[in-house]
């Protein structure tokens, strides 16, 4: 309670115990772990590096038992296991659904967790077993000092997608010359094609007016559903972009082809929901 409200006498009130039987405990529990957890900062306190471990822990073992109080308490009902997974901010919404949505069709119940952030950060988490799987466009780097696995789900190539009145615009241009000169809407360095993307458009001279850099898929789309630019997205969901932001695709991008990876731990490779993606995902993108 210290760690999410910041204060001893916040927690005090949270707990209804005093602030000294609070500084105590806390004052065991650290000598007992023989670590700092906590740190002045201003009038609060704020949990060191090695504190946010402890918490996260501690948060799990309270989950826990509250489940195995659910449990005792209903004994009819069957315990689900919880999956963690992370996203990074560079996949498809979309995408993410069709790679998670045969967990919930197992046999065995999952109760979901998702997290959704910088493959970095995500992996961090995954190295201190707060996460089972991370899916992301990319590989794990290679200078990451994380043990784990990579897994291509699926591979597809790249289209250009805009609203219609953008395309009528700039109707007296083929594809791929509409972009020169055009409204683009560029994807952030996070996401794994932006560095092709740019090279491909360098070989072809084509030079679009970059009007807004994105490092969030959805919302990127959001803006070329308005009309903002030309945006570049996976040829294979072309028709739920079409759909969903009510677009047209006006070409493919050759040689250019998005992926999409399951990272796990090596402890974690034996999850009964890492083995249905990393089977059914294979089917739903080879389709």
């Amino acid at each position: 309670m210290v760690g999410k409200t910041g204060s001893i006498a916040r927690a005090s009130e949270q707990l209804h115990l005093s602030p000294q039987s609070i500084s105590v405990q806390l004052g065991d529990l650290e000598n007992s772990l023989g670590v700092q957890l906590f740190c002045k900062v201003g009038r609060g306190l704020d949990l060191t590096d090695i504190g946010r471990r402890v918490f996260s822990y501690a948060d799990e073992i309270f989950s826990l038992g509250n489940e195995l109080l659910e449990v005792t308490q209903h004994q009819e009902g069957r315990k689900s296991i919880p999956f963690r997974i992370g996203i990074t901010d560079s996949v498809p919404k979309s995408v993410a659904y069709r790679v998670i949505e045969p967990v919930l069709n197992m046999d065995e119940p999952i109760r979901l967790i998702c997290r959704e952030g910088k493959l970095a950060d995500l992996l961090s988490e995954m190295s201190v077993n707060q996460l089972d799987l991370v899916i992301a466009d990319r590989p794990m780097p290679s200078n990451l000092n994380v043990r784990a696995y990579n897994h291509l789900l699926g591979e597809s190539k790249l289209a250009i997608f805009a609203a219609k009145s953008l395309i009528e615009r700039y109707s007296e241009k083929s594809f791929p010359k509409i972009l020169h000169n055009a409204p683009f809407l560029m994807p952030g360095e996070d996401f794994a094609f932006q560095k092709k993307l740019l090279t491909w458009m360098e070989s072809k001279q084509i030079y679009p007016n970059i009007v807004g850099e994105f490092d969030d898929s959805a919302l990127l789309k959001s803006f070329g559903q308005a009309g903002a630019g030309f945006f570049a997205g996976s040829e294979a969901i072309t028709a739920y972009i079409c759909q969903q932001y009510q677009v047209e695709k006006i070409g493919l991008l050759d040689n250019i082809s998005v992926q999409l990876y399951a990272i796990t731990t090596e402890r974690r490779l034996t999850h009964p929901a890492v083995v249905s993606i990393v089977k059914a995902t294979a089917e739903v993108f080879a389709t």
